[in-house]
């Protein structure tokens, strides 16, 4: 017999509130429906719960995308279902045209009739949108302004002093590259430049610092040949020589078309001076980008050609000219009654002549042609729907079964509670 302590009293408290925990905790589980309410529950379990739900609102969001697509794309064919009953109904009037039983008034109406339905094409071209986006007008057809020119930024490094120590970010392609100068003695204009990682060393020297253009080339360059999985794999950097150096996005390439859209900038530190922006069209090279995945760079294009009366060679700008090489003395209408709008508010263009059976039935080719062009595009446009809708499919099934893997480790087991 113990008189100074009451063991069997300590015993049960002790014994009651390990219960009155398990049940707080069982209570709480119960209520939440949560296995792991907090980390202390499953440190490991709830990281790995964390990326999976992760993983899971990205396969959410990104069939939101592939459905928002798959009405973009019909968006599109729908228009271009409305082309081709105009493209036959032009069709029908160039046979109509053909036939000698028509005077010269009979087929100057039927022009009049083949102008209109010429500049409806045009509008609908230029009208189409999804979400103000233009998406039978050439905008989304790939190929954009890079064809021609390089999207880029021209950055001076004149204000660059001998014996500087500051430095210089630029972003580019999402990333930051730091051009860090310092006093070190440059030998031969450069022997001392280096880089790691993403940090670029100049050797400012203790005389004026000549060359910049080229010697941070140079390191971008050998930075760029060093780790391909840089942002500035993309980039192309040329130099005049002297202080200037111009970044542009590679012709085809991810950042195709957005160097004026922000993917080259100053950020932080000595700035350089930004002598020219070549700008580019949104998207990349032009054309439109689904991200149809829960993870960077999961990613399908698509392009849009133009599907206006020229680009469908059934207009042109220039009265009389020939049609097609291919059909014979098929031309376009002169003469101010058989000017058509080529866009909305400006520009002229001639639809094609009925004048006489020979033009008429040789422009009954290039409706052909022309027919054929839409049915072309309507076809890739309704191939990628039908990828778009599997894409889907696979995004609810991968969801569907991440979220039981995910519940398994997050949610609680009524009859366990534990």
């Amino acid at each position: 017999m113990r008189i100074g302590h009451n063991i069997a009293a300590l015993n049960t408290y002790r014994q009651y509130n390990n219960a009155n925990n398990a049940q707080s905790k069982s209570m709480e589980k119960l209520s939440s429906g949560l296995r792991i309410n907090s980390a202390a529950d499953d440190a490991a379990g709830l990281s790995i719960s964390e990326k999976m739900r992760g993983q899971i609102r990205g396969l959410d969001m990104a069939s939101k995308n592939a459905q928002d697509g798959v009405s973009l794309i019909q968006t599109a064919e729908g228009a271009l279902n409305e082309t081709h009953d105009i493209l036959q109904r032009m069709r029908e009037l160039g046979v109509q045209a053909s036939n000698d039983t028509n005077t010269t008034d009979d087929r100057a109406e039927i022009q009049k009739e083949v102008n209109q339905l010429t500049e409806e094409i045009n509008r609908i071209g230029n009208n189409t949108e999804f979400n103000t986006k233009k998406l039978i007008n050439g905008d989304a057809q790939g190929g954009g302004s890079a064809g021609a020119t390089q999207e880029g930024v021209r950055f001076n490094f004149t204000n660059i002093v001998a014996g500087e120590t500051g430095n210089t970010t630029l972003n580019i392609g999402g990333t930051d590259y730091t051009i860090d100068f310092t006093a070190t003695a440059n030998a031969d204009g450069g022997g001392s430049d280096s880089f790691s990682g993403t940090t670029i060393t100049i050797a400012a020297g203790t005389t004026d610092p000549n060359n910049l253009g080229n010697r941070i080339k140079a390191q971008f360059e050998a930075m760029r040949g060093a780790d391909p999985s840089l942002s500035i794999a993309d980039f192309n950097f040329d130099s005049d020589g002297n202080e200037g150096l111009t970044i542009s996005a590679t012709s085809g390439g991810k950042f195709d078309g957005q160097a004026g859209d922000g993917s080259i900038s100053f950020k932080t530190g000595v700035s350089p001076t930004i002598t020219s922006i070549t700008e580019g069209t949104n998207g990349t090279n032009g054309k439109l980008t689904f991200q149809i995945g829960a993870n960077s760079d999961q990613q399908m294009t698509l392009d849009i050609n133009d599907m206006r009366a020229v680009a469908l060679g059934i207009a042109s700008t220039t009265a009389n000219a020939d049609a097609d090489a291919g059909a014979g003395s098929a031309t376009f209408a002169a003469g101010a009654g058989n000017q058509i709008t080529k866009d909305v508010t400006s520009g002229t263009e001639y639809a094609l002549d009925m004048s006489s059976s020979a033009k008429a039935t040789d422009a009954v080719k290039v409706i052909d042609n022309a027919i054929k062009t839409v049915s072309q595009e309507r076809s890739k446009l309704g191939s990628y729907q039908n990828r778009l809708d599997h894409t889907i499919n696979n995004l609810s099934t991968s969801s569907e079964n991440l979220t039981a893997a995910e519940s398994r480790i997050r949610d609680v087991d009524y009859a366990l509670a534990a």
